[in-house]
């Protein structure tokens, strides 16, 4: 079992962001309550692309990770950013 905060695929995940946005493809993202999550499946992710014209981009890089679904965040209660992203098996 994976330690709180310390998930080997939300690491893996975190580090592609992390890519995307050197690539300029998305401009911030964010993970709330990264640190009690245990599985990569109860994470919820955020981000916003640097251009909506990236968004089918930066989906089929992340379509990697199994079961990714991805919404507008419209209710803007846990992330003020645009849209919202989980992987659910």
């Amino acid at each position: 079992m994976s330690q709180l905060g310390n998930v080997p695929e939300i690491i893996e995940i975190k580090e592609h962001l992390n890519e995307l946005k050197k690539k300029q493809l998305i401009s911030e993202w964010e993970l709330p309550y990264e640190n009690i999550l245990t599985r990569h499946t109860a994470a919820i992710f955020f981000l916003t692309p640097t251009d909506k014209s990236n968004l089918s981009l930066i989906w089929k890089e992340l379509a990697v990770y199994e079961g990714l679904k991805y919404f507008i965040n419209e209710d803007k209660k846990l992330s003020s950013l645009t849209w919202r992203f989980e992987f659910n098996a």
